[in-house]
């Protein structure tokens, strides 16, 4: 199987080194759960199942609500940078900047240095990638542990933050961001 044929998590779990030393965690946090484990937490936006639903397309709901990920090469955002911010599709809260932008071509994601400032918040993501023998979902007896990125104002899912050519690195969904160019 060649590089390009194997799916997002699979990428992942092979450059997590710089993560995969995280704690074992009991279960894998989505953006419905990622809250739960602080009954005093509560994200700014919250909506119901149905009003999700509404407003995102199946594909933006798997990602977004679910944990899920876009395919490579697949999100209008991979391969350019404009000047301009990147929002969250879930509530429109500014999560990353051209600025911080990396395009690897190679790669075929979305990637950022960093978030804004007070933009994210971090789940522990535990998954066995296909390229290491698992079927690429939640494993509990075996696999790498990921840094799930959440947006910290609805718990949307964004993407993982990992380390990629000695980099600290945010590898983000498109489908989770909606781009906004700068002003002219």
């Amino acid at each position: 199987m060649s590089h390009q044929n194997l799916g997002r998590r699979a990428f992942l779990g092979g450059t997590a080194l710089g993560v995969a030393a995280l704690a074992r965690p009991p279960g894998r946090a989505t953006a419905g759960t990622l809250a739960s484990s602080s009954d005093d937490f509560q994200f700014e936006i919250q909506r119901s199942d149905d009003e999700w639903r509404a407003m995102l397309d199946d594909h933006e709901y798997n990602i977004l609500r679910r944990g899920g990920t876009e395919k490579p090469r697949s999100s209008l955002y991979w391969e350019d940078n404009p000047e301009g911010t990147y929002h969250c599709k879930g509530c429109d809260l500014h999560d990353y900047s051209s600025e911080w932008k990396v395009v690897w071509k190679s790669k075929g994601w979305v990637f950022f240095r960093h978030a804004e400032p007070n933009a994210t918040l971090t789940a522990i993501d535990r998954v066995m990638p296909a390229a290491y023998g698992g079927s690429g979902m939640l494993d509990e007896n075996a696999g790498v542990a990921l840094v799930e990125t959440h947006c910290r104002r609805c718990g949307s899912h964004l993407g993982h933050t990992l380390v990629l050519n000695l980099i600290l690195i945010n590898c983000i969904n498109g489908a989770a961001l909606n781009f906004r160019p700068a002003a002219a």
